[in-house]
């Protein structure tokens, strides 16, 4: 059996990427990053490859809409088209409208700045779950996405493992609290790790062919 380090340092090297940085967010705890993650998060949470849905990430950040101002100020046919453009084509007119909404209820209830909701939750996970489900095409799923991708720069949310990354985690005989993970991999490398989980259980690796390769 591998040895658990050798196994996170096996993960870390080969899949060891969050969603954000893979999307191109630069993520800091600034209104902008923390936005685009939301919209990174919504995308990810659909019935759609993982993929696909950075693609159309990476499409509407090219086109400019990286803020709530500018993705409600974008036309709904802009949103669609950026959408398709990344290959997001199955849910692309329901979720250019709820990116529209999803911008307009941040502006209106966090003033365009999702440091606002976390200070209001005061980095209590189930304040912040209720939060975020709030916006439009964000269920449990979607909520913890951005749990787990936003724990390194908001580390009272850290560590956290989301469901998919535990069961991964059991898979691969390694730790399956948040903690004792966390001692394997401290400090930015930790959600790095929990994103490398998630990858392997959606099929980037084989487990059995990556804990060989730990031995």
């Amino acid at each position: 059996m591998a040895d658990p380090r050798t196994t996170v340092t096996t993960l870390l090297h080969r899949h060891g990427r969050t969603y954000a940085e893979e999307a191109g967010i630069a993520l800091t705890d600034r209104p902008g990053p923390l936005y685009q993650l939301l919209v990174l998060s919504m995308l990810l949470s659909a019935r759609i490859r993982a993929g696909v849905a950075v693609a159309a990430a990476h499409e509407l950040f090219a086109a400019g809409y990286r803020s709530p101002q500018a993705m409600r100020d974008a036309s709904w046919q802009d949103r669609v088209d950026a959408l398709g453009r990344g290959h997001y084509r199955r849910y692309d007119e329901r979720t250019a409208t709820m990116l529209g909404d999803g911008a307009q209820l941040c502006l209106r209830r966090w003033d365009g700045d999702l440091r606002r909701l976390h200070r209001s939750a005061d980095g209590r996970r189930p304040a912040l779950r209720t939060e975020l489900t709030a916006f439009p095409g964000i269920g449990p799923t979607g909520a913890d996405i951005y749990l787990r991708e936003v724990q390194g720069v908001w580390p009272d949310v850290a560590p956290f493992l989301d469901r998919r990354a535990r069961q991964e985690a059991r898979r691969l005989r390694l730790p399956d609290t948040p903690a004792e993970l966390a001692a394997l991999a401290p400090g930015d490398r930790f959600p790095r790790l929990v994103s490398a989980l998630v990858r392997v259980s959606l099929g980037a690796e084989d487990p059995d062919r990556l804990t060989a390769a730990a031995r």
